[in-house]
């Protein structure tokens, strides 16, 4: 079970190009905005929103990547900021597939992974074949990454971040770059963590992309500019918008702050 209350992160950027005379300027972006939502154990919770809504900004502070200005994040009961450690020991953690060490195996990169978490040699050996099992990698288990495509990386990288069996589970944009097949292959993965026989994973699921969204979770969360301007499920989203096209839902949901803008100007 994941849980945030009341998160909001501020970053200062340099506005403007560089001058030998003077300092330039400097900007406060608000990355996020006193967001809260829970995602519970069984279940797969989407972030969807533009880019730049503040979703990976969101999922990064989850990873403890870097502190909140405000607010509260807990994994399982435990506070991200207090007990980081036991923390992302009850995650798996899903940024991107380009860390893979390109000179070891997808077999070795999950086993190291593995090892990390304390696990020993043996189990994350034995876990990697069920983890090959589940993503549809064997053929490529015993294979160098270097030179692996983006569907090959993705299951790899997904494979290693579930190798401990984490509780929960954090995903970022992971269907980017990915064909149909890899796609429809992580949403069949995805399904059965959720279900009674996966474990009933908690899946946090963060994209821009509608149609994943739509046909994924079981909770969306509409973020824009840092906020979340509704939660439901997508049928919910639909009655709440008057909408019967999941996609003129969402617009309708994300962008209704610009349109009050416009009809003001």
């Amino acid at each position: 079970m994941i849980r945030i209350e009341q998160l909001s992160k501020q970053f200062t950027t340099q506005a403007g190009g560089k001058s030998l005379f003077k300092r330039p300027p400097r900007r406060v972006v608000q990355a996020v905005q006193s967001l809260s939502f829970h995602a519970p154990d069984g279940r797969i919770t989407g972030l969807l929103g533009p880019n730049g809504a503040g979703k990976t900004t969101t999922l990064r502070m989850l990873a403890g990547l870097f502190p909140p200005d405000q607010g509260r994040l807990e994994v399982d009961g435990i506070d991200v900021l207090k007990q980081p450690r036991s923390a992302l020991a009850r995650m798996g953690i899903l940024g991107d597939a380009h860390g893979l060490y390109p000179r070891l195996t997808a077999r070795e990169n999950i086993v190291y992974f593995g090892r990390l978490q304390g696990m020993d040699s043996d189990a994350a050996h034995d876990r990697a074949d069920v983890l090959a099992e589940l993503l549809d990698m064997r053929r490529i288990l015993d294979r160098r990454t270097e030179g692996f495509s983006q569907g090959e990386r993705m299951k790899t990288a997904l494979a290693r971040a579930l190798v401990h069996d984490p509780a929960n589970i954090v995903l970022d944009e992971p269907t980017n770059g990915l064909d149909v097949l890899a796609t429809r292959g992580l949403r069949d993965a995805l399904r059965h963590l959720r279900s009674p026989e996966g474990g009933r994973k908690c899946i946090v699921f963060s994209s821009h992309i509608m149609q994943e969204v739509e046909q994924l979770c079981d909770h969306v969360v509409v973020m824009a500019r840092g906020r979340a301007v509704a939660q439901g499920s997508v049928p919910e989203l639909l009655a709440q918008t008057g909408e019967t096209r999941f996609e003129e839902a969402f617009v309708k949901l994300a962008f209704a702050d610009e349109s009050t803008e416009e009809a003001l100007a």
